[in-house]
């Protein structure tokens, strides 16, 4: 979308407006409507929109984007970061604006660290735009590190951790590989786009009710909904919940709002699966005993978790020591909190570490990025399992179900309030460490 600051006569108007719908800048027929370097203006576009749906805050973004055009000499840019849309407009004698779409579907977390680093480079060597634009074609069109029966592999892992973490009981760790097993066959076969890929939070949800109401009754001991919440992990939208907190506490009304909007509709995606499942199945009644693994279990979870997160989520090579880390730090600072606050928010003592350990591996040589770090932190944090528990334990009538809705809220709020003052932390001190350099 190119905008010359002219008084628009008809003609003009007409091509504005189909320049606008069919973005066919080829339509520009005067070299000064181009406006003031384009190609920075295409560069903070294509850079707004990975960073977007490379998990960032659109908060983030926007700062991130500023600095970048001030690098390149154009502090004058405006900026407009939503979750699915980026609005980005350089003002000179003559005003270019550049509008795209984001995808929301989640890039691997080798294209993160990839993005990561090509934003670094751009900040600090001033790449030409289309070397960038070039480098991010690229790191969009690699190759997954791993194959899909090793993705297969690795949300079963996955589920196996979280449901160590969630429920340790004997009975209920054969289950959670089954049924990790199926869902991770079904994410396989279910490509976005398609109509059983945009259905299979609900189908995902449907099967495993089912499969565990008529082959793996013996693994309920108490609520059916535990057994069933670990399989489904990949689809639980507690990231996005978290991100829309960190987006409403920085002000970002319109983005943090609708992030809330989509993760709490995809809780009611995912127990509208689970209910339908019992419907077609009836009540599934506790049948196992509820013999717990032992003190150990939630350890063991955690490296099971950074091993099926890595597999499952594509992690750049090396990034497997640095997620054990995290996760086990993370993890430690949230038990500190539970003791020093409460449960419901202890994820603020634990989120208040993940900025400045993750800046800190990153600088690390060879460390992986924060945002590749970030992410699982984070994630393990995530209030998702609560909010479906909640909404599966309301939408089958069970009387705890308001309960983990409100812990959901709290958690979301601890974690996202955690974040914002880590990251005030770090940022202060890097003022601190830069003006004493100077004076120095």
């Amino acid at each position: 979308l190119t905008v010359a600051r002219r008084s628009p006569t008809p003609n003009r108007v007409g091509e504005f407006f189909k320049r606008m719908i069919l973005r066919d800048d080829s339509a520009v027929d005067a070299p000064d409507a181009v406006g003031p370097d384009p190609a920075v203006v295409t560069m903070l576009r294509s850079l707004g929109t990975a960073l977007v749906q490379a998990g960032r805050a659109t908060n983030e973004t926007d700062e991130v984007l500023h600095e970048i055009a001030r690098v390149y000499g154009r502090p004058e840019v405006r900026v407009l970061v939503m979750p699915t849309a980026i609005i980005i407009q350089l003002v000179g004698e003559t005003t270019h604006t550049e509008i795209d779409a984001i995808d929301v579907r989640p890039l691997r977390l080798d294209q993160i660290g990839a993005i990561e680093k090509l934003t670094d480079d751009t900040i600090s060597r001033r790449m030409e735009p289309q070397i960038v634009l070039d480098r991010l074609a690229q790191i969009r069109a690699s190759k997954p590190r791993f194959n899909n029966v090793v993705r297969v592999i690795g949300h079963v892992v996955l589920t196996l951790g979280f449901g160590m973490a969630l429920d340790p009981s004997i009975d209920s760790m054969p289950a959670y590989a089954i049924l990790g097993a199926v869902v991770g066959v079904l994410i396989v076969v279910g490509r976005p786009g398609t109509i059983i890929g945009d259905a299979m939070p609900i189908v995902a949800a449907f099967v495993v009710t089912v499969l565990t109401g008529t082959l793996l009754d013996w693994s309920v001991h108490d609520d059916a909904v535990r057994v069933i919440t670990p399989p489904l992990v990949s689809f639980l939208p507690g990231l996005v919940l978290t991100i829309a907190a960190i987006e409403l506490t920085h002000g970002q009304v319109i983005a943090g709002a609708s992030r809330l909007v989509y993760g709490l509709s995809r809780l009611v995606t995912l127990a509208f699966g689970l209910v339908a499942g019992i419907t077609v199945v009836g009540p599934i009644s506790a049948q196992g005993s509820s013999d717990q693994i032992g003190w150990w279990a939630p350890l063991v979870g955690v490296l099971l978790t950074a091993l099926g997160y890595t597999l499952f989520s594509g992690a750049p090579k090396g990034a497997l020591p640095w997620f054990v880390l995290v996760l086990f730090l993370v993890l430690a600072a949230q038990r500190i909190g539970s003791h020093l606050l409460s449960p419901e928010l202890s994820g603020f003592v634990g989120a208040l570490i993940i900025i400045p350990l993750t800046r800190a591996i990153a600088l690390v040589p060879k460390g992986p990025s924060s945002a590749v770090t970030m992410l699982p932190a984070l994630w393990i944090l995530v209030p998702g399992a609560l909010g479906f528990v909640g909404v599966s334990e309301a939408a089958t009538e069970q009387g705890a179900g308001l309960e983990s809705l409100v812990n959901m809220g709290l958690a979301m709020f601890a974690i996202s309030l955690g974040v914002l003052v880590g990251s005030g932390i770090v940022r202060d001190v890097t003022r601190a460490k830069t003006t004493w350099s100077g004076i120095e």
